[in-house]
């Protein structure tokens, strides 16, 4: 019986497309799986820890870089957020990696040690970090992966805006509400294929259901990873 309502739990669960069928090691435990895993990357069990860990790591310093972008478009005016590696701050680059690689590195060592014991995160022997005590179990976690996917996606477009436009993010969003019709990114340099790439994802799921009813209904076996991590 409780193996039924897991079952009815999981097909329940919202998914990245209307009818899309998950992969049987996407079963719904991990926090924000919608069953997207095309490449079937996750199938090696080994590696999926990892590539969660992955994720997370990248959207986190996502968050950290449009926090950045943003504040530093407002404190410094002056110039802009992709130009701040140039700037004079009064030491040289080779100080900075003397200082900065080795603290890294203790960091990064206790964080991947402490996920491992833990999995949970963490900053060096205090697992997990939650100095404001807000830490609410599944909901922080899935709250937090859903921003971290937001955060990645609009530092792509940040970069993207200033590649194209030389303009910071709060500086594209006011010309776009001055402008809304004139100034947004179907109008960009990469119109054309921001359009040609919306065209696609849109009418992607079609050939998934296609292909899922016209196919054996078998999962196909995708390894594109050689290796894994053992213990």
């Amino acid at each position: 019986a409780a193996r039924r309502v897991a079952a009815r739990a999981a097909a329940d669960r919202p998914m990245w497309y209307p009818g899309a069928k998950a992969p049987a090691y996407l079963d719904g435990s991990m926090a924000g799986d919608f069953g997207f895993d095309p490449l079937r990357l996750g199938a090696n069990s080994n590696l999926l820890p990892y590539y969660q860990e992955a994720e997370l790591m990248n959207g986190r310093y996502a968050c950290l870089a449009c926090l950045g972008a943003i504040l530093s478009e407002v404190a410094f005016p002056e110039f802009q957020w992709w130009e701040a590696g140039a700037q004079d701050y009064g030491f040289t680059i080779q100080q900075l990696l003397m200082v900065q690689v080795p603290l890294m590195a203790i960091f990064e060592a206790k964080r991947i040690e402490g996920w491992q014991k833990t999995g949970g995160v963490g900053v060096l022997t205090e697992f997990p970090f939650d100095p404001l005590n807000k830490y609410e179990g599944k909901e922080s976690n899935y709250a937090e992966i859903l921003n971290c996917r937001m955060a990645m996606i609009a530092f792509v477009g940040m970069c993207s805006a200033a590649a194209n436009r030389h303009m910071g993010p709060l500086a594209c969003a006011q010309a776009h509400i001055d402008a809304p019709f004139e100034v947004n990114a179907f109008t960009s340099d990469v119109g054309l294929e921001l359009t040609t790439a919306a065209v696609v994802l849109s009418i992607a799921p079609f050939f998934v259901i296609a292909k899922q009813a016209l196919g054996d209904g078998k999962e196909e076996t995708f390894n594109p990873v050689p290796f894994d991590f053992q213990d």
